[in-house]
């Protein structure tokens, strides 16, 4: 499906779009390795990237490897993130993980999806985050945001992230991929958010889904009174 006049499919119309309106989307955790990186996408879930940047500020700055961190042991690094949500299970999975690390990895982050879920504490999300942005290997990670707005879009009707993250490899060219995850996290935290999206300034409202039933109901409704 393209847009009148255009020989471009929708989904890029509305990649182009969000482009042209967050020319700057980007990861928005703070890191310099991909050690650093594979711990704040851990602490982050449930958590504002915000506040995971004020606590790995700290915590990276005393231990910032997989053995300094297993330096540390729980209740010191407890007490390092004890300000995010969920961080007793956060701090056991990072000490597993850099266990593991320690013990089958000699201390490196390895930059393979499959390899990765094999960490406690690592999903698909995470794993797909890690190699995106820390290795630079094409990968749509998705997140609340990512999910919702490609719902919200019309780009997926997955039930699960696995789903959604199907359906948007195939929608789009796999050099796109990281940077669509970027985006969609974006628009679905500026513009798109959960309780109530902001249609009016968005800039792909033309070709969102959701936004065109809800016009439709709404001159429905005109039409009715």
């Amino acid at each position: 499906m393209a847009k009148i006049g255009s020989k471009e499919p929708v989904s890029m119309l509305i990649f182009n779009a969000l482009q042209e309106r967050f020319p700057d989307a980007h990861c928005e955790l703070e890191y310099n390795t991909p050690f650093e990186l594979l711990i704040a996408t851990i602490l982050s879930a449930q958590c504002t990237d915000e506040r995971v940047n004020l606590v790995t500020a700290s915590l990276f700055a005393e231990a910032n490897t997989p053995q300094g961190v297993l330096d540390l042991g729980l209740a010191k690094l407890e007490n390092k993130i004890r300000s995010l949500g969920l961080y007793h299970n956060k701090a056991k999975n990072i000490l597993a993980a850099c266990q593991v690390l320690v013990e089958n990895f000699q201390g490196q982050v390895p930059g393979d999806v499959e390899l990765l879920k094999m960490l406690p504490g690592v999903g698909r999300k995470t794993a797909n985050v890690v190699v995106s942005n820390a290795f630079g290997i094409p990968s749509i990670a998705v997140d609340t945001h990512v999910f919702r707005v490609a719902h919200r879009l019309g780009l997926s009707t997955g039930k699960t992230p696995e789903k959604v993250e199907d359906d948007l490899m195939v929608l789009f060219p796999r050099d796109k991929w990281s940077l669509l995850h970027h985006l969609l996290i974006f628009h679905g935290r500026r513009i798109c958010n959960a309780r109530k999206p902001g249609c009016e300034v968005c800039p792909v409202s033309e070709y969102c889904k959701m936004h065109r039933e809800e016009d439709g109901l709404v001159s429905q409704k005109i039409r009715e009174d």
